[in-house]
C-alpha cells in the first residue's frame, strides 16, 4: 500500500490509462482540427470527435447528434439552464430547482433571478430525498424549467428522476439533469427518464479534465435552447469554438468504459463503501451517516462524528485525501448546504466527512483509513470541551 491514499473521487478522478492511450495520437500525430473538411488531417480529427460523441450517447442511452461538447459540466449547466431560460422567457419566467444543488446550478440560477426570472428552491427530506409531490405543487402556468441533481455530490443521494421527468412532461416543463456525479456510475436513460437536458463532465468518470458534454433532446419534444457562445457555429451552433479533439477523445474513451463496467464495478465500490462504514462503526461511537444509505451511489459516504471539529479531523489525516462537510469560503468555515438541507445542525455539519471511493482503491486503504480516522477521532474528543 503507497500513501497518501485518494479517497476524494467526487472532486475528481485520476485519469484511467486506457483513456490515456486513446487521447495521445491526437495530441501530435493526428492533430487536425475537425472542422477542417478539405483535408485527411481535419477528416481524421472530425471522425474521432463523431466516434466519441457515439459513445458518449451510447451511455445515456441517447442520440448521437444530441451531444454537444463543452469545457465540462459547469458550462454545460450555464448553457442548459441560461439558454432555455432565454428561448422559453415568452411562455413564462419560473424555474424549480432543489435546496442541495451543486453551486454550478445556484450560483446560474442567482444570476436568472437578478433578471426577470423567479425561482422555487424545493427543500429535501431528512434523507436528502426530494417528495414529488413537493415539486408538483411548486409547478404554475408560467414555470418553464426543472433542474434537478442526479445524484448528490456530497452525500451521493439518488434523486427520483424518472418520477420527476415524467411529471415535467405531463405539465410541458423542459427538464435539466445534472448528472457529473452519476454519469458512469449508475444507469441512465434519458429517454426512459424523459430528461430533455444532461450536463456532465469526464474528469469526475476517469476522464481528462477541462472537456464535458451537454445532451440536448431533439425531438419529442425538441428543446428550445439560445447558444450563449457565438463564433463560427461549431457544434450545430449550440456552442462555437475549436473543438478540444484530444480531451473529446478522452472523454468518449472513459465513458465507453463506464458503460462496460459500471455493473462490476459498483458492486466491489458498494462492498468497499460497506466495510468503511461498518469499520468505522465498530470502532467509533456517535457516528452517523448524511443522506439516504439506500438510494446512494456505491462509492459515497459521508458521516458526522459528534464532539469533534471537522477542519481538525482533516489536519489529522495528512495522508488520506478526503473532504470535510464544512465549505471555507470565507476565513469562518461555514456547514455545507448540503447538510443544512437535511436539517443538521451546524456543529454536526462541520463534523462531518465525505469519503469518495474509486477505481483503484482496495480493502487494504480502506482498512487504513477505518484505523486512523477512529484513532484520530478518539483522540480529538479526549482534548476536546465538546460534549458528544
Amino acid at each position: 500500500m503507497k500513501l497518501p491514499i485518494y479517497m476524494d473521487h467526487h472532486a475528481t478522478t485520476p485519469v484511467d490509462p486506457r483513456v490515456v492511450e486513446a487521447m495521445l495520437p491526437y495530441f501530435s500525430e493526428h492533430f487536425g482540427n475537425p472542422a477542417s473538411r478539405n483535408h485527411a488531417f481535419g477528416w481524421r480529427a472530425e471522425q474521432a470527435v463523431e466516434t466519441a460523441r457515439a459513445q458518449v450517447a451510447d451511455l445515456l442511452g441517447a442520440r448521437s447528434r444530441e451531444i454537444v461538447f463543452t469545457s465540462g459540466a459547469t458550462e454545460s449547466i450555464n448553457t442548459a439552464l441560461k439558454g432555455v431560460a432565454a428561448a422559453r422567457r415568452p411562455k413564462g419566467n419560473h424555474i424549480i430547482a432543489l435546496q442541495t444543488e451543486h453551486k454550478a446550478v445556484l450560483d446560474s440560477l442567482q444570476r436568472l433571478e437578478q433578471g426577470d426570472y423567479r425561482v422555487s428552491y424545493i427543500p429535501v427530506e431528512p434523507d436528502g430525498l426530494v417528495a414529488v409531490d413537493r415539486i408538483a405543487r411548486a409547478i404554475s402556468g408560467d414555470t418553464i424549467l426543472i433542474s434537478i441533481l442526479h445524484a448528490n455530490n456530497e452525500i451521493g443521494v439518488i434523486q427520483p428522476v424518472t418520477e420527476i421527468g415524467a411529471l415535467a412532461r405531463q405539465h410541458g416543463v423542459t427538464m435539466h439533469v445534472d448528472a457529473a456525479q452519476a454519469a458512469g456510475k449508475i444507469p441512465i436513460d434519458v429517454e426512459a427518464d424523459r430528461i430533455d437536458l444532461l450536463s456532465l463532465t469526464a474528469h469526475k468518470l476517469y476522464g481528462p479534465k477541462g472537456v464535458g458534454a451537454l445532451y440536448i433532446r431533439r425531438r419529442d419534444p425538441r428543446v428550445e435552447m439560445t447558444p450563449l457562445i457565438d463564433g463560427g457555429g461549431h457544434e450545430r451552433g449550440f456552442r462555437s469554438g475549436t473543438l478540444n479533439v484530444p480531451g473529446i477523445v478522452g472523454l468518449g474513451k472513459a465513458c465507453e468504459i463506464a458503460s462496460a463496467e459500471m455493473a462490476t464495478e459498483s458492486m466491489r465500490l458498494c462492498a468497499l463503501r460497506d466495510r468503511l462504514l461498518d469499520g468505522l462503526r465498530k470502532a467509533t461511537d456517535d457516528i452517523a451517516v448524511n443522506g439516504s444509505l439506500e438510494l446512494r451511489l456505491p462509492h459515497n459516504l459521508n458521516v458526522s462524528f459528534a464532539g469533534v471539529d471537522g477542519e481538525t479531523l482533516l489536519m489529522g489525516l495528512d495522508d488520506i485525501a478526503v473532504s470535510s462537510g464544512s465549505a471555507c469560503t470565507t476565513a469562518t468555515p461555514q456547514p455545507s448546504h448540503v447538510l443544512r438541507a437535511l436539517g443538521i445542525g451546524d456543529s454536526l455539519a462541520q463534523a462531518s466527512l465525505r469519503f469518495g471511493l474509486g477505481r483503484w482503491n482496495t480493502e487494504e486503504e480502506v482498512d487504513y483509513a477505518v484505523e486512523k480516522v477512529s484513532r484520530i477521532v478518539k483522540r480529538l474528543r479526549e482534548l476536546s470541551p465538546i460534549q458528544h
